[in-house]
This record gives C-alpha cells, structure tokens and sequence, in this order.
C-alpha cells in the first residue's frame, strides 16, 4: 500500500483557524489547540449576540420614545396605546428617529393621536 502524506490539508486546516484566531490575545493566538477553543467560543458568543443586538436595540429605541413622549407630557405607554388605537402602524425604530431627529414632527404626531378620541 502507497504512502498518503496529509502535511498540506493539515497545514491549510490549522492555518485557516490561526488565521482567524490572528487578532485574539497571547497564546489564543499562536497555538493551534488554545485558537481552535477559543474560535468555537467566539463563533458561539457571536451567534448569541446576533439576536442580543436585536434586544437591546429595542431597548434603545423605547428609552428613547419614552424621553421624547414625556417632553410633550405624555408616557410612553399611553403613547403606544393612543397609537394602536388611531391604528397608526410605526415601529419602534422609526418612532424613535423621528422622535431624535425631528422632535416638532413628533409632537405633532402626539398632538394627533391625542385629539382623535374615540
């Protein structure tokens, strides 16, 4: 039976994770077995935080409606409230551009939806 050499799959599978792991610090960047752990942590931490960005932007925008809602002496429950029942479908994210970059815009909308009383 023929000799099978594997040195360059080997080689180009360990250089493609130091590779990635080039930027991590110390040894997690040098040594294949603490670069491959410390790349499927990464790759794991990075999947978690895909839908964490989602969450805590959400958050963002709430925080800031809510500033802006209370400015024009509402909050930003009864804001939302008001808004469902005019059936005046803006999200979040837009909601809160408007409310950061165009606050006489906003308080017209609050004007709005306020005196439309069913």
């Amino acid at each position: 039976m023929t000799r099978v050499k594997r040195g360059s799959i080997s080689r180009r599978y360990r250089k493609s994770i130091l590779n990635f792991a080039s930027g991590f610090r110390g040894a997690h960047s040098k040594l294949f077995r603490a670069a491959s752990q410390q790349e499927h942590r990464a790759l794991a931490c990075a999947y978690v935080d895909r839908s964490n960005r989602k969450r805590r932007f959400r958050r963002l925008w709430i925080v800031r409606i809510n500033a802006a809602a209370r400015k024009n002496g509402t909050t930003y429950s009864l804001f939302i409230h008001k808004l469902l029942e005019n059936q005046v479908f803006l999200n979040r994210r837009v909601l809160a551009q408007v409310a950061t970059l165009d606050a006489y815009c906003f308080s017209r909308l609050i004007l709005k939806i306020s005196s439309n009383e069913h």
